[in-house]
């Protein structure tokens, strides 16, 4: 007999289990600028950032598989509703709102049958105006949260509280380098942060940052995480003359953002 005892039980054994498996996740940073808004990342492998429809963008966190899933799925979704209907119902709202939250509800709430999906997501929607940027973040549970002007994506609460703090300031003024700048710093915030958990009281004395002050623990942190890894950005841009909003900037494009730590003296 399922007791409802056994039903907590198992309830708190399976958020553990999704959270264990999306802590080790590189951190995805939104930010609107001035003349769009972007989402930021570093990348091992496979591409993280993308354009779901004219409008929007997503990136995501957990089992590559469930990112898959979503990603196909709020395409598809996307597309039908603009086919049927017009290319300004499709919003953030309606997709992440009405028909992503409650799948991922459902998947998460069922405990006999449903496999969670480990997937902690990223949406970004670029307005006509400044004011009309929103980012929705995306839970395994169904839960998701709507922000303006800067959104952020960990493996841990501890990790999203950090990073926000450091995107105090940005606003719809702010330049694209400089949006940038910001981004980059609260991504290694939470990336540092994640992988705390990790290092016993020993290894920690042992860690080479231990040291050295923030800015230069930060610079060396990230040019280790360089070393296997590769720093993503996709943008959506207010006006632009190309047929797609979206575009995912060039090494080029970084090369005066990187300069910044690889330069450091």
């Amino acid at each position: 007999m399922f007791t409802p005892y056994d039903r907590e039980e198992a309830a708190g054994y399976r958020k553990d289990n999704v959270e264990n498996r999306l802590r080790e996740g590189s951190p995805v940073v939104g930010v609107s600028y001035d003349k769009g808004l972007l989402l930021l990342t570093v990348r091992r492998s496979q591409r993280k950032v993308y354009e779901l429809y004219d409008r929007q963008m997503f990136s995501a966190i957990g089992m590559q598989s469930d990112i898959e899933n979503v990603r196909v799925k709020t395409i598809q979704i996307a597309h039908q509703e603009g086919f049927e209907r017009s290319p300004d119902d499709v919003t953030l709202q309606r997709l992440v709102g009405f028909i992503l939250s409650p799948s991922l509800k459902q998947s998460y709430g069922d405990m006999f049958s449903g496999v969670p999906y480990v997937i902690r997501a990223l949406f970004a929607e670029i307005g006509k105006k400044p004011q009309g940027d929103g980012f929705y973040t995306l839970n395994y549970d169904g839960e998701f949260r709507i922000y303006h002007e800067f959104a952020v994506i960990a493996g841990s609460q501890d990790a999203e509280d950090k990073m926000l703090e450091r995107l105090e300031g940005v606003s719809h003024e702010t330049g694209r380098d400089e949006a940038l700048q910001k981004a980059l710093s609260a991504w290694i915030v939470g990336a540092k942060e994640a992988i705390k958990p990790q290092f016993t009281r020993e290894e920690e004395d042992l860690n080479p940052l231990r040291d050295l002050d923030e800015a230069e623990a930060n610079r060396a942190f990230l040019l280790d995480e360089l070393k296997t890894g590769t720093i993503e950005v996709g943008i959506l841009e207010r006006d632009t003359k190309r047929e797609s909003r979206f575009r995912l900037l060039t090494e080029n494009d970084l090369t005066g953002l990187l300069d910044q730590y690889r330069n450091h003296s």
